[in-house]
C-alpha cells in the first residue's frame, strides 16, 4: 500500500467537506527578518518593537501577508497540490495581531464545486480559517482555485459557485483594541500622509521596481511551506504550455504590497482582502512594478485615531506603472487584462487619521 500523499483532485472533492489541515507553524523572528529579505518590506509595525508598543501592541507584530501565505500554505497539501492554477481571493478577514512566537494551524470547508466544459479540471472554492495556539480564530478567507481531474470519467458534480461579498463592510472590519494612533509619529515612515490626505479616485503610482530572480521567489515559497507542484518543479513543468515554473501567485501580492510603500506607508496594517486576481503567469526575471487606485475613504465608527481606505492595486511585470492606463483593455470587442498585468487586489489598510 502506498503511503505517499497525492494530494486532492477535482473529483476528490465534496460540498461542506471539511479539511484538517497538517503542519501547523511557529512563526518566529528568523521568519520576519527573512520575510524583509525577500520582499524589501519597510513598514515599521513588522520590524520596530518600540513603535508597535506606541501603538498599543505587545510588540512588533508579524507582517500580515507573511501570516497569510503561512497560513495559506497550510492548506496547499489538501486544496492545491494539483492545481492548474489559483485563481482569486475574497472576503479575507485579519481578526487579530499575530506576534512572533504565535503558532498557526488552519482548517477549509469546501464551499462550491463546478467543472469545466474541458472535462479535464474544475474549479474548488473553500473558506479557510486559521487559528493560533490559544484556538483563537486570527485570519479567514475565501479562495477558489482551478485543479486537474485524476480520473477523466469522473461524473461532474452540481455546479455550486458560492456568494461572496463584493467587499468587506467597514462595520465588519476587523480593528485590533490594542491599537492607539493617537499620537502617531510620521517621521518614523518617512511619510507626512494620513488618512485624511488621500481622496477617492486618487492615483498613487509607487514608482520603484523590483526584478524576482529564481532564488527569491523560490525560497520565499519555501519560507510560505507552500509545496504546489507548479511552483517547483522545473522537469513536470517544462513541458506545459508555461515551459517553465510559476511564481506563487501571494509572492507577487507580498512585492506589490511592499513596493506600495513608496506612497501608502502610514498604511499600517491590513484589515482585509476584498478581492484578487492573478490575471497573467510570473516568471523568474520579471521585474515588478505597481500602481494603486483608492476606492473609498471610511470613518471606522466609534475610532477618531485611525480610519479604513479601500485600495486596488495594481500589480504590473515588465512595464512602468505609468505606462498603464487601466488594467484593461479591449481585445476582439471583450474587456481583457493587459498581458502585462499580473495582480489586480482590491484590499482595505488602516490609517492614522489627524
Amino acid at each position: 500500500m502506498s503511503k505517499q500523499y497525492p494530494g486532492n483532485f477535482f473529483e476528490n472533492f465534496k460540498l461542506d467537506q471539511v479539511l484538517v489541515h497538517g503542519t501547523p507553524r511557529t512563526i518566529t523572528e528568523g521568519d520576519m527578518s527573512l520575510y524583509i529579505a525577500l520582499t524589501g518590506s519597510r513598514y515599521p509595525l513588522h520590524c520596530a518593537r518600540p513603535f508597535a508598543q506606541s501603538l498599543g501592541y505587545q510588540r512588533e507584530t508579524v507582517d500580515d501577508m507573511l501570516a497569510f501565505h503561512i497560513a495559506f500554505g497550510k492548506t496547499v497539501a489538501d486544496v492545491s497540490f494539483n492545481a492548474v492554477a489559483n485563481l482569486g481571493y475574497a472576503d479575507v478577514r485579519f481578526l487579530k495581531p499575530i506576534y512572533p512566537g504565535d503558532t498557526l494551524r488552519s482548517e477549509s470547508r469546501v464551499i462550491g464545486l463546478k467543472e469545466n466544459s474541458s472535462g479535464k479540471n474544475g474549479n474548488v472554492y473553500v473558506r479557510s480559517t486559521t487559528y493560533n495556539q490559544d484556538g483563537d480564530e486570527v485570519m479567514t478567507w475565501a479562495r477558489w482555485v482551478m485543479v486537474h481531474k485524476k480520473d477523466l470519467d469522473a461524473p461532474a458534480p452540481e455546479a455550486v459557485k458560492p456568494d461572496l461579498p463584493a467587499y468587506v463592510a467597514v462595520e465588519d472590519l476587523p480593528v485590533s483594541a490594542e491599537l492607539d494612533a493617537s499620537h502617531y509619529d510620521t517621521a518614523v515612515t518617512g511619510s507626512p500622509y494620513l488618512w485624511d490626505d488621500y481622496e477617492v479616485g486618487e492615483r498613487i503610482d509607487h514608482v520603484n521596481g523590483m526584478t524576482v530572480d529564481d532564488s527569491d521567489h523560490t525560497l520565499a515559497t519555501k519560507l510560505y511551506q507552500n509545496n504546489a507542484r507548479l511552483h517547483f518543479e522545473e522537469h513536470m513543468m517544462k513541458p506545459s504550455r508555461f515551459g517553465t515554473r510559476l511564481m506563487y501567485g501571494g509572492h507577487i501580492i507580498s512585492l506589490c504590497r511592499a513596493l506600495s510603500f513608496n506612497g501608502l506607508a502610514n498604511a499600517i496594517g491590513i484589515a482585509a482582502i476584498n478581492g484578487g486576481a492573478h490575471s497573467n503567469p510570473s516568471f523568474a526575471g520579471d521585474t515588478f512594478y505597481t500602481y494603486s487606485d483608492i476606492l473609498d475613504r471610511w470613518e471606522i465608527p466609534g475610532r477618531s485615531d485611525i480610519g479604513a481606505l479601500r485600495v486596488r492595486t495594481i500589480g504590473i511585470k515588465n512595464l512602468e506603472s505609468e505606462k498603464i492606463e487601466s488594467p484593461k483593455v479591449e481585445v476582439e470587442g471583450k474587456q481583457r487584462y493587459h498581458e502585462n498585468v499580473v495582480l489586480d487586489l482590491d484590499y482595505t489598510v488602516l490609517m492614522p487619521r489627524r
